[in-house]
Order: structure tokens, then sequence, then C-alpha cells
């Protein structure tokens, strides 16, 4: 009998373009809005996206703060979604163990 996928998948991170934002997002404590979409490969409406989201899903927060008369947004990880990221993680890692035994 196969065992069936180990508890802390989420299904929001099972997105590879998620799974890389939160992957940047979880090894920072604020990241600035161009840094993160040129990481993650994205255009500004797709990143917007995606961060919209994960912000409904209570993963990420974004802050706007003004240098002047220009706009920086910032984004982080909420608590709940570097968690919720560390457990999808390990989850996938299990999967790959079972997957290929003894590498």
């Amino acid at each position: 009998m196969t065992a069936g996928p180990p508890p802390g998948l989420d299904r929001l991170l099972s997105d590879p373009t998620r799974l890389a934002i939160m992957s940047v997002l979880s090894s920072v404590d604020w990241c600035d809005f161009a840094f993160l979409r040129d990481t993650v490969e994205l255009s500004d409406s797709a990143l917007s996206k995606q961060l919209s989201t994960l912000k409904n899903d209570g993963q990420v927060e974004q802050q706007r703060k003004y240098l002047g008369r220009v706009p920086k947004t910032s984004v982080r990880a909420t608590g709940e979604g570097r968690d919720r990221f560390r457990r999808h993680v390990q989850a996938l890692r299990a999967i790959a163990e079972r997957a290929l035994p003894g590498d």
C-alpha cells in the first residue's frame, strides 16, 4: 500500500511561481518589490497578481512608502506564511525521499 501525501502540502504553494516568491520572502525580513520582481523574473502585473493571491490568503503583507514623490513597495512573508512555506518544503522533501531512497 502506498502512503498518501505527507501532511503540510499547501495547495496555494503548489504553484511554482508562488513557491518561488515565498522562497525569496521567507529568507528576508522585508523585500523591495522591484528586487522580488527581478529575482522571480515576473512582470509587475504578474507579480502583483500573485502577491494579491498570497495576501488574501494571509501569507504576505505589503507596505507602501514614499521617497519624496516616488512610491516604494515592500513585501514580506507573514509568520503564518513562513510557517506554511516551511511545512510545504518539508512535505516536498518527504515526497522526494520516498521517490529517491538512498540518494
